[in-house]
């Protein structure tokens, strides 16, 4: 099952520069997995001993998954699978 994953930026040197790619998986880690076999580099910079890293957020059709299962969040057939890094602000 083909499920669209959007890549932000920062991570697009690993994807030939694509903001979009299409995996095939039934959860959100299976979907990480095959992003990683495909292009190579990107899944260290997402998870961290087998989780997602602090700073990446990772979204299922505009849903956070860690308010769902987390990578055990089932995808289907034309899901969209986002990844956002997190952005820190401060006081000038």
């Amino acid at each position: 099952m083909a499920v669209k994953v959007q890549i932000p930026t920062p991570l697009r040197q690993y994807t030939d520069g694509q903001d979009v790619v299409e995996v095939s998986g039934t959860n959100v880690g299976e979907v990480l997995q095959a992003l990683g076999e495909k292009y190579p580099g990107i899944t260290e910079r997402l998870l961290e001993n087998g989780r997602v890293r602090r700073f990446v957020n990772i979204y299922v059709n505009d849903e956070d998954i860690r308010y769902l299962n987390d990578l055990d969040t089932p995808v289907k057939d034309g899901d969209e699978v986002a990844i956002i890094p997190a952005v820190a602000g401060g006081q000038a």
